[in-house]
């Protein structure tokens, strides 16, 4: 499948069984996928084929069970590297989820690499993940956090991103998508900027991953971090890619079993990327889960998936905007198929019960973006986000159940 018109969404939706259920006697309209994507029979079944028929603990055992179970731990790695377009395996890094991943950056490379008085840029955009992590690392290190600032439409200006990059900025922490309100950053242009100037660029694309093609290479960022579970595997399993040279001047994040070469009571030397990140008995099923997803989403297209929601944004944007004292929140001329919106007078949590009562499920609170609800003057709004499994009739319900919530609230 390759383009818009061959995406059989009838048949896909057939992958995912939790989209058979009832809602309140009403068939489930799953519109959160921004927060966790539901899971397609193939993943499912991978784990419980893993866990059923090839369990055992990896990387330490001669016996075959174990031999076959490290297999599936290392093909998953293999899996992800030529996903996100990594120049080799070591450089994947399988973690708990983005905001592990994020983490593990600060307390390592920020750690060792950033002094007091270093910047560090981020944008109004951000994930509290990529937030709070370096606002830590300030209060240990006695770093500054930089923002760049995001206009009406929830855009960034390039010449005042250019502007902020100085001497004293030793990285830029960028989310790829921004999982509040969609905008799309002109990734590749920030990437490029800060790396003419020699600094690091760290990319969290939790929210870009399942909808639009990556290639690490390609963009030149020296991390990006991911979440499986956004990426229609199970949740608890994540991914950071690191440039290998960035990762091997690294020291250890946890410690513990299979991140060592030697250990005795007077010194522990550690094992080379990606074993020196990986302390102790990982989630073994998740990456079989995560490869699983990946082969998924491969087999329907990444350049389909995304033409599709593409396809429902439009539709939805154009609905929405003709409900009386609705308001979209964030109207980037380059947008993932998030919608956050308001409905004047009535409290986005009153909106997410009101629409839930229709079968329609939807985010509403902050997000995790408290900083860029002040920007725009909210303390919160109700968010629809899209993916591959959601239909256009889908877009009529919420619509419906919208205009319902409206009239009940007067």
């Amino acid at each position: 499948m390759n383009g818009r018109a061959e995406l059989d969404v009838a048949t896909i939706r057939k992958d995912f069984p939790i989209l058979e259920r009832e809602i309140r006697g009403k068939p489930l309209v799953y519109l959160d996928s921004a927060a966790s994507a539901q899971k397609p029979r193939a993943v499912l079944e991978a784990i419980q084929n893993f866990y059923a028929n090839a369990y055992a603990n990896i990387h330490r055992g001669v016996y075959q069970l174990s031999a076959e179970a490290t297999a599936l731990y290392e093909s998953g790695r293999d899996r992800v590297q030529g996903f996100i377009g990594a120049a080799d395996r070591r450089e994947i890094i399988f973690v708990r989820n983005a905001t592990e991943a994020i983490n593990l950056v600060a307390r390592t490379f920020g750690e060792t690499q950033l002094e007091a008085g270093d910047e560090i840029l981020i944008t109004a955009l951000e994930h509290h993940a990529n937030i709070v992590p370096w606002q830590m690392l300030g209060e240990r290190r006695g770093t500054k956090l930089k923002v760049l600032p995001v206009d009406d439409r929830g855009e960034i200006n390039l010449d005042a991103y250019a502007a902020l990059l100085g001497q004293r900025t030793k990285l830029v922490a960028l989310t790829h998508v921004s999982n509040a309100i969609g905008t799309i950053l002109p990734l590749k242009k920030m990437i490029a900027l800060a790396k003419a100037q020699g600094i690091p660029v760290l990319v969290d694309g939790a929210q870009a991953v399942p909808h639009t093609r990556v290639n690490v290479e390609d963009l030149g960022c020296d991390f990006y971090a991911f979440s499986g579970h956004k990426l229609f595997g199970p949740s608890g399993i994540g991914v950071l890619y690191g440039r290998l040279p960035m990762l091997q001047a690294m020291p250890p994040f946890l410690g513990g079993g299979d991140m060592i070469e030697t250990v005795s009571f007077e010194k522990t030397t550690y094992a080379e990327p990606p074993n020196r990140f990986e302390a102790g008995t990982p989630d073994i099923a998740g990456v079989v889960g995560l490869e699983a997803a990946i082969g998924y989403v491969e087999k329907v297209g990444i350049d389909a998936i995304e033409a599709w929601e593409q396809s429902l944004l439009e539709k939805a944007t154009a609905a929405l905007a003709k409900i009386d004292g609705l308001r979209i929140i964030g109207q980037a001329r380059e947008k993932a198929a998030v919608l956050s919106f308001v409905l004047e007078g009535i409290h986005a949590h009153d909106v997410g019960t009101a629409l839930d009562q229709a079968g329609v499920a939807v985010r509403v609170g902050h997000h995790c973006a408290q900083p860029l609800m002040v920007r725009f003057g909210v303390p919160a709004t109700v968010r629809a986000s899209f993916s591959l499994y959601n239909t256009p009739a889908e877009i009529d319900v919420l619509v419906a159940a919208l205009r319902e919530t409206r009239e009940l609230f007067g």
